[in-house]
């Protein structure tokens, strides 16, 4: 039987433990930290996301280069 109770995962980042798991084989991978994805882009992410703010390209990268604490030029 299945355990019931909140997800944890899904009420802190919006995602579900499943696809969460995803995405840290896929920082492994990728040779990237899983932790730091989780707590400066994933969160962050999900914040925009119930606050109903635009979540476009360049949100993301504006999420990104405040997780990484520069600015990015093109």
């Amino acid at each position: 039987m299945a355990k019931k109770g909140l997800d944890t995962t899904f009420v802190h980042f919006g995602i579900r433990k499943e696809d969460m798991a995803l995405i840290e084989v896929l920082c492994t991978e990728h040779k990237l930290d899983f932790d730091w994805i989780k707590d400066h882009l994933l969160k962050e992410f999900h914040e925009k996301k119930i606050r109903n703010q635009e979540i476009d390209e360049k949100s993301i990268e504006k999420i990104i280069e405040k997780a990484l604490g520069v600015g990015i030029s093109y």
